[in-house]
């Protein structure tokens, strides 16, 4: 039996196998495994694409007749059930497989303790929990998104030390540095969709695409909370609406003709119920979910910052702080809205971790 640092050390493998997959399988997981006979890896694989092959099946195919008597290291649990391909706890039992480490249960009702169960019963030794909070953050989109249809949400703001996004004069190009804006286009080109409120789209005219990325390119739908249709017709963002999906939130009683002229731009109108104070967004997020989106990150304003967090669906905060000071009790801050009367009533950030950015200082938690 692999000691405890070996387990972990295969573990770890097939979890940067797994993230090289990042932004191209969604609404699936992150999945890597490895192949392991003695202290030597004979094989790797992870899952490339949505609907294609899953990474136990590249690494068979890779060891082949090697397979036999070898021990899967694999960061989720080989899923049981007929999908796009077939079972791989069936091909892992056809493979000879001796011993499988997991690292966490598959939290799909489809599969969930079904793929162990069905390995054990076939004389597989199995053994679950390795690295299972690793595991468990990798994946942390699917393991919302799965159980819940409701997309993980991201709200990415950056500001100035004294928590300013913007000056009083609105200016806000650029606070952060080179290094926290490639960050971000590439934190885009691995979500679903990246949603702003319309204020951003007035004052900053942005393309929320992921083109500093210089990865594996693929631009997220954009998102526009707009309740009025205020949206110019000339912005960048309707301008690439044909090659770039995006989708304007708005209020069920917004202006029909206007939304038909957004919609002429190659932009899809989408009418959300509303509250007083505008879009639902707990309602938009649903709607969003049913469309297959399971990741969202919001790149805040001050206003639809206050709401995602006032409104329960944020998941995680992603705050950069650039070694600036701006001032003015009249510039921009970080949130919005009425707030927290009493420190008893503030939001609470737990799992907290902190990163330089080149010159940044990236603080990053959970909801």
């Amino acid at each position: 039996m692999p000691c405890p640092e070996e387990k972990q050390s295969f573990m770890k493998t097939a979890i940067r196998l797994a993230k090289k997959a990042a932004g191209a399988v969604s609404p699936n997981p992150l999945v890597g495994a490895v192949l392991v006979k003695g202290s030597g890896i004979v094989a790797t694989g992870y899952h490339h694409f949505y609907g294609g092959p899953h990474a136990e099946v590249y690494a068979l195919k890779s060891a082949g007749n090697k397979a036999r008597g070898a021990d899967l290291y694999i960061n989720l649990e080989p899923c049981c059930h007929q999908g796009k391909t077939p079972p791989c706890a069936d091909a892992l039992i056809m493979a000879g497989i001796r011993r499988v480490f997991i690292g966490m249960k598959d939290p799909n009702p489809l599969v969930s303790g079904k793929g162990i169960r069905k390995l054990a019963e076939s004389g597989i030794a199995v053994e679950v929990g390795i690295l299972e909070q690793e595991c468990r953050q990798l994946n942390e989109v699917f393991v919302k998104y799965v159980q819940h249809k409701i997309p993980f949400v991201f709200l990415k703001i950056a500001a100035s030390l004294d928590g300013k996004i913007a000056t009083s004069r609105g200016d806000s190009k650029w606070i952060t540095g080179d290094i926290s804006r490639r960050f971000v286009h590439r934190l885009r080109s691995e979500v679903d969709a990246v949603l702003v409120g319309i204020g951003t789209v007035l004052s900053d005219d942005p393309l929320l695409t992921s083109r500093q990325y210089k990865g594996a390119h693929k631009n997220p739908c954009r998102v526009v909370v707009d309740s009025t249709l205020r949206i110019p017709l000339t912005s960048n963002l309707l301008n690439t609406a044909p090659e770039v999906k995006t989708i304007i939130a708005t209020s069920q009683n917004a202006p029909q003709k206007r939304a038909e002229a957004v919609e002429r731009r190659g932009a899809e109108i989408l009418r959300v119920p509303s509250t007083g104070s505008g879009v639902d967004l707990k309602k938009l997020v649903k709607l969003l979910g049913a469309r297959g989106i399971a990741s969202l990150l919001i790149e805040g304003g001050s206003e639809i910052s206050a709401s995602a967090l006032h409104d329960g669906i944020v998941d995680k905060l992603l705050f950069f702080y650039a070694p600036k000071i701006i001032g003015n009790k009249n510039a921009f801050s970080m949130v919005g809205g009425i707030g927290a009367h009493k420190i008893a009533d503030a939001i609470l950030i737990r799992d907290v971790t902190y990163k330089k950015m080149g010159g940044d200082l990236l603080v990053a938690g959970y909801v």
